[in-house]
């Protein structure tokens, strides 16, 4: 396993209060080293996570507080 995958799994991840309480649309995400940020699908947390930079994360909230996503 490398670093990251197990950075990964020991993470403490976060579900997104905009989720809905039915399984849908369920966006998760955790703070990793370097401040860092993982976001994961939470009906499968064995798949894929983004990992963004502070910049990315940054321009990723930006985006959707401006309501892009919507």
């Amino acid at each position: 396993m490398d670093e990251l995958t197990g950075e990964l799994n020991g993470a403490v991840w976060r579900k997104s209060s905009l989720s809905g309480p039915d399984g849908g649309n369920c966006v998760e995400v955790a703070k990793l080293s370097g401040d860092r940020r993982g976001v994961r699908d939470s009906k499968n947390l064995s798949g894929p996570a983004l990992v963004l930079t502070p910049g990315a994360w940054a321009d990723f909230l930006a985006t959707l507080k401006n309501g892009e996503f919507d």
